[in-house]
């Protein structure tokens, strides 16, 4: 069964103070449904984005890390559920909940497995 990512993005100026006990215990409560309904392998938050490091392969070969996220933007990802679903339909019935008990826009892909090394 295809699995999916289904993140939800918050602005970079984020005060965590302002999520509530009732905005927890929805996402308590959809978690609790999708763990129930089999589709939830994964969730978790993240840290902000300004604690990101960025590795940068160079053209000589050598890589580099700097501060911050790859991409400036006003907007970054604060979670993410990994989902199995049966369709990108079932994916996004789940990903409009989450956008319900979280508050914030999100977005679904679908994850993409290759062959193991020794499969090939």
């Amino acid at each position: 069964m295809p699995q999916y990512l289904v993140c939800n993005y918050i602005p970079d100026d984020f005060d965590p103070s302002t999520v509530t006990e009732a905005m927890m215990e929805e996402i308590h409560a959809l978690n609790r449904e999708l763990i129930a309904a089999g589709a939830r392998k994964f969730a978790c938050g993240i840290s902000p984005a300004a604690n990101a490091k960025t590795v940068q392969r160079r053209s000589d070969g050598t890589v580099t890390v700097t501060d911050g996220p790859y991409i400036e933007t006003k907007e970054h990802m604060g979670g993410f559920w990994i989902l199995e679903a049966a369709n990108l339909d079932e994916a996004l019935a789940w990903a409009k909940k989450a956008a319900i008990s979280c508050n914030v826009p999100g977005e679904v892909r679908e994850l993409l497995f290759y062959p193991a090394p020794e499969q090939v």
